[in-house]
């Protein structure tokens, strides 16, 4: 059995997006969408818990088997930096490791419409990523975050849990805080943030009322302010922001997310037909409409929406779709499965 490192090495040059280390299984790398296995023998416990713990500092696993679960950034000797979950698995040690790009890609790279450039123009509002789990939201944030860095001069914050992307300061200057390491919650470090003359705030992941109330209140009175959020397509974009407010507060969401809002990017990582990945896009852009929509009405209206306001730079998923798949980019199996949710 090789060590961790010169297991990640090979994952790196057999480009997997992930590595899995579980008791009663060989390695497993995820290589264009699926799992293979890459070691000939099963791993053990003891297999599994070595090849874990070699990437843990002592205090880390105190913390692990204390908490039973975590999460932290690692970087090898090339400057290669990974993702990882340490968690137990019916009382055997395991882990998960994301392979990450070692840059922030552009949004020129991963191919989204012009309207996402247009809308890192913005002085202040909320722009939200949107997806499932693993649909590529962090890498959107960050090439957003990338091209306003490259192209203005203004004072970004970031705050994440964990850093994936390391941004270097270009023409704007980029402060990158930690969850766990540089500040408590997203809370606290939001509010410490809007005391720290921002121009623009990325918060990693919207998690509960507290933080989302206190960025909506910061993205209408002059801060722009870009965050992900879990919800599985744009039209329960409204019930998931009220499934965090406190009974009673609905009004008052509805009307803090349909003033603050300028749009939302709504993905899906999708396989190519080559065996690579790209996304398909669904976007919505804050009219007088989608505010209507938003103080009122419920959110399957905002499908309607987002199909009559192409002009506004409004896109559907299907469109995205009907793109990729003309294109050849995309399986019809993979175009199918996909429209299935946005009917």
């Amino acid at each position: 059995m090789s060590n961790i490192m010169s297991i990640l090495k090979l994952a790196r040059q057999r480009r997997a997006a992930d590595v899995h280390i579980v008791a009663g299984s060989p390695v497993l790398f995820r290589i264009k969408g699926e799992l293979q296995p890459v070691t000939r023998e099963v791993l053990d416990n003891a297999m599994a818990k070595d090849l874990t713990y070699d990437m843990l500092t002592p205090a880390q696993i105190e913390k692990f088997e204390a908490e039973l679960d975590h999460d932290f950034m690692m970087s090898d000797d090339d400057r290669n930096r990974y993702r990882v979950n340490v968690a137990f698995n019916d009382s055997a040690v395991g882990a998960v490791v994301r392979l990450l790009d070692s840059q922030p890609m552009t949004l020129e790279q991963i191919r989204v419409p012009p309207i996402v450039q247009q809308m890192t123009n913005a002085r202040k509002g909320l722009i939200l990523i949107t997806g499932a789990t693993s649909e590529g939201k962090t890498t959107t944030m960050a090439a957003m975050i990338d091209e306003i860095n490259r192209t203005q001069k203004k004072h970004i914050i970031t705050i994440e849990d964990p850093i994936e992307y390391v941004h270097h300061n270009k023409k704007s200057v980029v402060r990158q805080r930690e969850i766990g390491k540089d500040t408590r919650s997203f809370e606290r470090g939001l509010r410490a943030a809007l005391r720290q003359d921002p121009d623009m705030i990325a918060i990693g992941e919207m998690r509960d009322y507290e933080t989302i109330k206190i960025a909506l209140t910061a993205a209408e009175t002059g801060v722009l302010v870009l965050s992900t959020i879990h919800v599985i397509s744009i039209d329960k974009i409204i019930e998931r922001f009220l499934a965090y407010a406190p009974d009673g507060s609905d009004g008052h969401m509805r009307s803090l997310l349909s003033e603050a809002l300028l749009g939302v990017i709504h993905q899906e990582l999708l396989t190519t037909i080559e065996g690579g990945k790209r996304l398909a896009v669904e976007i919505l852009v804050t009219t007088d409409a989608v505010r209507n929509v938003m103080r009122n009405r419920g959110t399957f209206h905002l499908r309607n929406v987002i199909t009559t306001g192409q002009r506004f730079g409004m896109r559907s998923m299907k469109q995205s779709l009907d793109e990729l798949l003309d294109e050849g980019i995309i399986h019809e199996g993979v175009y199918n499965r996909v429209l299935e949710n946005y009917s």
